[in-house]
């Protein structure tokens, strides 16, 4: 660019004349550059006059000045954010996720390979925080408003162990999201005090009674018995014993065993449930046995109709055998 005279007064560095008429020219500072396609301002004033191109100048200057320092400002967080309510009146604006959102990817990322139960645990378990406190960004939940969600759960009759689950699921999907998307905040629902569970000690059950229900199992001797059989002799989970295969019983080896393994058809309730069940007799005397006669079907108790009525004849029997 060829310059004739670089004015040298009280906007010196942002004047100069070419071909007697006055030029504008001012660097854009590093933090705002990524704003402009260049990174020098330069604009004809369109004057020869000194006195009308400072005037120009100074205005020039300080518009720029402005629209930089709302440049900067829209970059920042905004000071006290945290006492600022947002449009419902809770908590304080956020560009950080909601806490449905906080689910749908916790869902999403955790979900793959998990059943529908997984899923519809943690969608109940948020919904009961929707409800009560209103789906927030994450960070817009305090302590106290966590401590009030026990304070409701507990109030409704729920018992301290299913506030915990509630609370577990609640502090796992904050934290991820937390992880996952880099988040400076904290976790509302990490520390919330749970009072101690009064819980009443599970009393086995008595070995005459045990001794009975296999009794009358016998004679009664129907699909339904051997379930409720099968169910005193091993200790199985009830899901475990009606989702049995015959392929995983094996009553003519040396030492009879039953597999509990997952199927297609009947999940376990964890992963270490997979286990195998022992006998130094057959169960039940030959009652079980009986079970042979199913040998070409998919499953012994393919019908969910039998673990129901299986369950209520347990525990009518319990009653009467006490």
């Amino acid at each position: 660019m060829w310059v004739d005279n670089m004015v040298n007064k009280s906007c010196a560095s942002y004047l100069y004349q070419k071909r007697d008429v006055y030029y504008f020219s001012k660097q854009v500072p590093c933090d705002v550059r990524q704003h402009y396609k260049r990174d020098r301002i330069v604009i004809c004033l369109k004057t020869k006059s000194v006195n009308r191109a400072k005037r120009m100048c100074d205005s020039i200057l300080q518009r720029l000045h402005d629209y930089w320092l709302s440049l900067r400002l829209s970059a920042m967080p905004l000071p006290a954010a945290h006492l600022v309510h947002d449009s419902n009146g809770h908590g304080q604006l956020s560009s950080g996720p909601t806490l449905s959102e906080a689910r749908d990817a916790y869902i999403k990322l955790k979900g793959v390979g998990k059943d529908k139960t997984f899923i519809r645990g943690a969608s109940r378990n948020v919904d009961v925080v929707i409800k009560h406190l209103g789906d927030r960004p994450i960070d817009g939940y305090s302590s106290a408003d966590a401590a009030a969600l026990r304070d409701a759960m507990l109030g409704k009759g729920l018992s301290i162990a299913s506030v915990k689950r509630n609370f577990s699921t609640i502090r796992s999907i904050i934290n991820l999201t937390i992880s996952e998307q880099g988040l400076d905040c904290g976790n509302a629902f990490a520390r919330t005090f749970m009072p101690e569970e009064d819980r009443q000690r599970r009393l086995p059950i008595p070995i005459n009674c045990i001794r009975a229900i296999q009794s009358d199992c016998r004679n009664m001797n129907d699909d339904m018995r051997w379930l409720v059989a099968l169910l005193s002799d091993t200790g199985m989970r009830l899901g475990e014993a009606v989702g049995l295969s015959v392929e995983d019983v094996h009553l003519n080896d040396e030492t009879p065993l039953i597999n509990i393994i997952p199927h297609p058809w009947r999940r376990l309730k964890t992963k270490g449930s997979e286990d195998v069940f022992h006998w130094s007799e057959k169960p039940c005397g030959r009652l079980l046995g009986r079970l042979r006669v199913h040998l070409g079907a998919i499953s012994y108790f393919p019908d969910i109709i039998v673990a129901q009525v299986a369950m209520l004849i347990q525990r009518q029997l319990l009653s009467t055998s006490g």
